[in-house]
């Protein structure tokens, strides 16, 4: 197994997937498209790891390396490998899939909830997610990461697994092994802090949520690495 990492951006890694799949001995290889890096060889690969960035997938005139993580999403639906795409990498996959990606009603930055839907509450990686690290005990809403100002569709044939009070599409599964979430579940206390330092947003409470919410954030991430990398794909 190998996992294949895309960053649009430099400053939007892998963060605590990346520090995950160290831990686990998974290899992986990152690619930042910002910097003209080439792809490699693909059928290395066995899962795509696509992450966030500040441009719109509806930009790909500007950004034209968009295109061919469009064209990786189909090729690795194709082969039935393993995707997980966050923020604009939902995007991307929602818009490889045929649907729509434009702008929501305002922007949601910060910790606010997700609701699983009923879809959701049955799919064993968002469970493992909604699970409380500590409690033990099943929570359909609970409080992630957001930072985004576009939205999504649910592609024909997706299953909807999560919505928030301002963008009801959160997160999606496509088949068996492609999921997109919205929200960004691979954040660390430092990243939120670079990313969110130019913008006008209210830093100071942002960062008592951040104190007072990451450490049980961190959990759940780790418990939905756990299924999605490493549990037999028999689901």
């Amino acid at each position: 197994m190998a996992v294949l990492i895309c960053k649009n951006i430099s400053n939007e890694g892998a963060g605590t997937i990346g520090d995950f799949l160290t831990t686990e001995g998974i290899p992986f290889a990152v690619v930042d498209l910002s910097k003209g890096e080439s792809l490699p060889d693909i059928q290395d690969f066995d899962t795509l790891l696509m992450m966030g960035g500040p441009m719109s997938v509806n930009e790909d005139d500007l950004f034209p390396y968009i295109k061919e993580e469009e064209a990786l999403v189909r090729t690795f639906i194709e082969g039935d490998k393993r995707i997980l795409g966050v923020c604009l990498g939902a995007q991307i996959m929602a818009k490889a899939l045929g649907a729509r990606v434009y702008k929501g009603k305002e922007k949601e930055i910060g910790w606010y909830d997700v609701e699983l839907t009923e879809h959701g509450l049955r799919d064993p990686l968002m469970r493992a997610l909604a699970v409380h690290p500590h409690a033990g005990d099943l929570w359909r809403r609970f409080k992630v990461f957001h930072w985004h100002g576009e939205t999504f569709d649910i592609p024909e044939g997706a299953v909807h697994l999560a919505s928030s009070s301002l963008f009801p599409h959160q997160a999606f599964r496509y088949g068996r092994d492609a999921y997109a979430f919205q929200f960004h579940i691979e954040v660390g206390k430092e990243m939120i802090h670079e990313w969110l330092r130019n913008e006008a947003v209210d830093l100071e409470g942002i960062g008592r949520d951040t104190e007072r919410l990451y450490d049980v954030y961190y959990a759940r991430a780790m418990a939905f690495y756990r299924q999605f990398f490493t549990s037999p794909r028999q689901r």
